[in-house]
């Protein structure tokens, strides 16, 4: 039973990690995945975002115990790795651009949400129905059946708290709370103009950022711009890139077209005449005229 996941072009961090651990503990919107709550044990590899310090202060606060598997021995994840190749077989086989491993010359045709889209879908309505081979029943079914009660934490800030690393320190003004070009405003923040406030986002949906003070949450602002749309930080600065490139074009335009210009209409100024001025009168005495007489 798959209870959580993140997809992200970045490599793997701590951050991620805790995103997708994020995903994993909060209840689901989706009727359809019961699955959720903080897991007694959190088994892994000796990757280095998940032996970070960050993710052990997270482990005993929540708490969980954190196993990692040996070294050098696969089968000790035996597990996800076999998950793995049903997401190939099952999923990714029959979905456009596939390119398998050697293969030369796909175009990639999907995009990171549309992708998402569809593995929910194949997880929540194939995967999790269909019959496995080992346990004989269906993972959905079989996590019902074992009366799991979901431990989960105090609240979701306290969640947030530990587990979304990204924090930026922002000033509140009259109007809300500046952050990436956007305003993100709450009645909330009016107890705190002109206040130094620590907010936390998922980089993944900037619509919402959780804003605390001295370390204590304050409320949830949202950019009403932003409000209802996934829209991560990357697509962003993306987006700002994209402009900055479009402006930079459109002003070598200009620029080129009033050079042209300049080009065709413009005289040559006349060189003005330099007046010439008359032989100044020799100061030297005439010499003496003598005759054949004298």
């Amino acid at each position: 039973m798959i209870v959580g996941y993140r997809f992200s072009f970045q490599a793997s961090t701590a951050l991620t990690t805790a995103l997708a651990l994020r995903h994993a503990i909060c209840s689901k919107e989706d009727p359809r995945w019961h699955a959720y709550g903080i897991p007694s044990v959190f088994y892994t590899d000796h990757g280095s975002d998940f032996t970070s310090k960050h993710m052990e202060q997270v482990a005993a606060d929540l708490p969980m115990e954190l196993i990692f598997s040996q070294v050098s021995i696969p089968r000790g994840r035996g597990k996800v790795e076999r998950f793995f190749r049903s997401v190939e077989q099952l999923l990714l086989q029959d979905l456009p651009g596939y390119a398998p491993k050697g293969s030369t010359g796909a175009k990639a045709t999907l995009t990171l949400p549309a992708f998402e889209q569809r593995f929910r879908t194949w997880l929540l309505e194939d995967y999790h129905t269909r019959v496995h081979i080992e346990t004989k029943c269906k993972p959905q079914e079989r996590w019902e059946a074992g009366g799991f009660l979901p431990r989960t934490p105090k609240s979701l800030e306290q969640l947030d708290l530990l587990l979304l690393t990204v924090a930026k320190t922002r000033r509140v003004q009259q109007d809300g709370i500046r952050f990436q070009g956007y305003r993100y405003i709450d009645p909330t923040l009016a107890g705190y103009v002109k206040e130094e406030v620590v907010i936390r986002y998922d980089p993944a949906d900037l619509a919402i950022i959780r804003v605390f003070h001295q370390e204590r949450f304050v409320c949830r602002a949202i950019c009403q711009e932003l409000s209802g749309q996934m829209v991560s930080l990357k697509e962003i600065e993306k987006a700002r890139s994209l402009r900055r490139k479009q402006v930079r074009a459109e002003l070598s335009t200009r620029a080129a077209m009033v050079d042209r210009f300049l080009e065709i209409h413009h005289e040559p100024t006349p060189e003005l005449m330099m007046p010439v001025a008359p032989p100044a009168p020799s100061t030297s005495r005439p010499s003496l005229k003598r005759y054949i007489n004298d």
